[in-house]
């Protein structure tokens, strides 16, 4: 029995990746991002223009779904990835993500990861760091 129950699980997260990647793709996220090499956190933070950490906290955010494949996000997911693009460190993570979830672009994930409250990004919160972050040359 606990095996059908993983399988079934299994089969649900593979169900929500295919749908975040058919999401992606209609937007053309995928077939960019299958073209060219993977963008580093850095790198994807280098092509936004974001003034606050709120905003940084959302676009690593969105990096960590979409350019990473993750189906939620946490604390400790966060720090890693502003540590792996060589960024400060907010002074309060938590509170960075619950100012986006006041806006609507983050909500908390249906099963916590890892033990610990996850999130993931909105559809508001996909087109913000999409259509308002964008760099003018």
């Amino acid at each position: 029995m606990t095996t059908n129950k993983t399988i079934e699980q299994r089969v649900e997260e593979l169900e929500k990746r295919v749908a975040t990647l058919e999401r992606a793709s209609s937007r053309g996220v995928v077939s960019s991002a299958l073209k060219a090499k993977k963008s580093s956190a850095k790198e994807f933070l280098m092509t936004k223009e974001l003034k606050t950490e709120i905003q940084k906290t959302l676009a690593l955010a969105y990096y960590l779904e979409y350019m990473e494949g993750f189906q939620s996000f946490n604390v400790a997911d966060l720090e890693a990835v502003f540590r792996s693009a060589k960024e400060k460190l907010p002074k309060n993570i938590n509170d960075a993500v619950n100012k986006n979830i006041a806006h609507g672009l983050i909500m908390e994930a249906a099963e916590k990861k890892d033990n610990k409250k996850a999130w993931v990004i909105t559809s508001t919160g996909e087109k913000y760091v999409e259509e308002e972050f964008k760099k003018s040359n």
